[in-house]
């Protein structure tokens, strides 16, 4: 049997599996916040469904493919995201505990009024928009080139039988199967790094030696992750819904947990890249190391990227339709929830046929939204409601100059690629910070 047909069995047979498995949520409370039996998820499931539902099929490519341009630098510089989920962490136990807030909208209302959470309302939404074809794309590289049928047709029927069960259970069924999937993730990552380990021709000096820690080569990226991770968790509803789903401390625990082994999945992913480095492949680092070890590893690899990018996937239907219905109280009943799904998923694949970068839907995306730094990580501190605006407006600007080229030269003090995304994220959260805090000063002078 072709291998093409053995991923078209993986993809089927996993996507069924998941639909009879998934719970039907028959309750608001069920669809909606994942309450079974008047039950919250516990530490581990709250930690598992945190990292694999971020492990996304487009951060794991990404991850090997930055492991064979820069080594183990670059498996690192892209675990630098993870660093979202310590900062979401306490930030949302704090919300939780000391300002009695039940959600981030509702968080946004109390500080900034409705018209700064329909702004809010939008930054997410594009995001959620974003990881619907960027996580779809990956799938389709596994079956066509970019533009083929074989390509589009293996992302329309994922896509199709991914919202099947996300339909059937809401967010239940998407931390019940994040749970398997983050399960079946840590096989199949231990399957493929014993493959590569027990080659002759790659070592583990080969893998500490692979990189140059440089700016030029890698730092770059890791610098910037870590400036977007104060501002990054918080436009993504996928993670931050999953913040006020169980108690506080089970929240703030399972976040922490998260930061550490997510960030340790990521670089260990990454090797992929560093061996295909040793092997002289130039370009689609998952796909060749694959095709290099063999069917099996290639399957096993294509079905981590098919797990990888389910739970992403299930995670956006349920989190989009959180935020339609609930946050923006559109609609609470679990009927036009499941109509939201169907708007996402089928807006979220029209990119798939306008040839889009993956990897522009975690930098860019993380640089237009800087504005939300100074918000979360002072929020104690009390501002005037056009902090709000200036400080979002002013992390949007900053992303169309990244976006189009125009960031200052002047401004940027290091070389190589992802030099201007560093400097741009740097300057960027500092001028927020000081518009955010602009208002509240003058104010004090006028007093």
């Amino acid at each position: 049997m072709e291998v093409i047909n053995w991923q078209w069995i993986l993809v089927i047979c996993s996507s069924l599996t998941m639909f009879f498995l998934s719970p039907l949520a028959k309750t608001t409370d069920q669809f909606f916040k994942a309450v079974n039996k008047k039950k919250a998820p516990n530490t581990l499931v709250l930690t598992g469904s945190l990292i694999i539902s971020w492990i996304f099929a487009k951060s794991i490519t990404n991850a090997a493919d930055l492991g064979l341009a820069y080594g183990l630098v670059g498996g690192v510089a892209y675990a630098g995201y993870y660093v979202s989920f310590a900062v979401a962490g306490i930030i949302i136990y704090q919300l939780r505990t000391k300002g009695g807030f039940k959600s981030i909208h509702e968080f946004l209302v109390y500080k900034f009024g409705k018209k700064a959470m329909a702004v809010f309302s939008i930054l997410i939404a594009f995001r959620l928009f974003n990881e619907v074809w960027s996580n779809t794309m990956v799938i389709g590289n596994y079956f066509g080139e970019q533009g083929s049928a074989p390509y589009y047709s293996s992302i329309l029927i994922f896509t199709f039988l991914t919202l099947a069960y996300a339909i059937k259970g809401g967010l239940s069924s998407s931390i019940f199967t994040d749970v398997i999937q983050m399960v079946l993730f840590s096989i199949l990552l231990v399957i493929i790094l014993a493959t590569i380990f027990t080659t002759k021709d790659f070592s583990s000096e080969q893998m500490m030696s692979s990189g140059t820690w440089s700016f030029e080569l890698g730092l770059n990226l890791l610098f910037a992750a870590v400036i977007q991770s104060f501002s990054y968790p918080f436009h993504d509803p996928v993670l931050t819904d999953r913040g006020f789903i169980s108690s506080p401390k089970v929240t703030k625990h399972s976040f922490l947990w998260a930061s550490v082994l997510g960030a340790i999945c990521i670089i260990l992913f990454s090797l992929i890249g560093v061996y295909a480095q040793t092997k002289g492949i130039k370009a689609h680092a998952a796909v060749e190391v694959g095709k290099a070890l063999g069917v099996v590893i290639l399957l096993v690899i294509n079905f981590i990227m098919i797990t990888s990018a389910a739970s992403t996937l299930d995670s956006t239907f349920s989190s989009f339709s959180k935020l339609i219905a609930v946050d923006l109280n559109l609609g609470k009943k679990v009927s036009f929830g499941r109509i939201t799904m169907i708007t996402v998923a089928v807006l979220g694949t029209i990119p798939v046929f306008l040839n889009a970068e993956i990897l522009s839907a975690t930098t860019i995306s993380g640089t237009m939204v800087i504005g939300l730094t100074p918000m979360f990580i002072f929020w104690k501190i009390k501002v005037p409601r056009i902090s709000f605006y200036l400080s979002v407006f002013c992390g949007l600007v900053f992303g169309f100059l990244l976006i189009f080229g125009l960031f200052p030269e002047a401004l940027i003090f290091t070389t190589g690629k992802y030099s201007a995304l560093l400097w741009s994220n740097f300057w960027g959260v500092i001028s927020c910070t000081i518009l955010y805090f602009i208002p509240k000063w003058i104010g004090k002078q006028q007093n």
